[in-house]
């Protein structure tokens, strides 16, 4: 793989989810990583922060899930949803996007989630918000091809982190009970795995990849 020498990064909710794990893997590759720590990304915040538009924006955004039956999704609940997973994801893919286009070139990955590839009872609202950025990105990356920025995103599940998958889950019986009958690795993934495919979907010289949202769930989505 290439050396990201040289080459910035802008890191979104960087210390949770995925972004300590993707942070950490293209530091070790050589990049400059800004790690930045906000949650909504409004306009104005984005402005303030990003003054110089960096080579590769990895837009990690996280939400735990309001389970229950679809007859009982609160417009509150929808509403948090969306204005952590979705909302964000265009701020900052819209904030970026002219820059990098000008340019040339850019990278832009996005961890989303491999939920509305396969669906989940009683998280249908999780679903809807996941699969709306997984639209978004579809669409962008084949309007951003042609101008150099190649944009793709992550649909992973049963991957560890602190939001989703935290230690004392992977310990609940009935939750090893789940991962054996669904997920034919029978294990929860590595971070550091999506951190690689994070580096891969960003490496300058992967330039033919665009628009794809890439299942790392353990077989889960198949």
């Amino acid at each position: 793989m290439t050396t990201f020498n040289g080459k910035t990064v802008w890191v979104s909710s960087a210390d949770r989810y995925m972004g300590p794990a993707v942070a950490a893997e293209l530091e070790r590759l050589g990049a400059v990583v800004t790690r930045d720590t906000d949650r909504l990304y409004t306009d104005a915040y984005l402005q303030s922060q990003l003054r110089e538009i960096p080579d590769i924006v990895i837009a990690n955004l996280a939400e735990p899930p309001r389970k229950g039956p679809v007859e009982d999704i609160e417009d509150a609940d929808w509403d948090n949803l969306f204005d952590h997973l979705v909302h964000p994801l265009m701020r900052i893919v819209r904030f970026v996007s002219r820059a990098m286009k000008e340019r040339g070139y850019g990278k832009i990955v996005a961890v989303t989630s491999a939920a509305p590839l396969r669906g989940i009872p009683f998280a249908s609202a999780y679903c809807a918000a996941r699969g709306a950025q997984n639209a978004f990105i579809k669409g962008v990356g084949l309007e951003l091809a042609k101008f150099g920025v190649q944009v793709n995103g992550i649909g992973q599940n049963y991957i560890e982190n602190d939001t989703y998958y935290p230690p004392d889950l992977m310990q609940d019986q009935r939750f090893i009970e789940v991962l054996n009958t669904q997920v034919p690795t029978k294990k929860v993934g590595s971070g550091l795995e999506t951190a690689k495919l994070a580096a891969y979907l960003a490496d300058p010289d992967v330039k033919h990849v665009v628009g794809q949202i890439i299942p790392l769930a353990g077989g889960w989505t198949t």
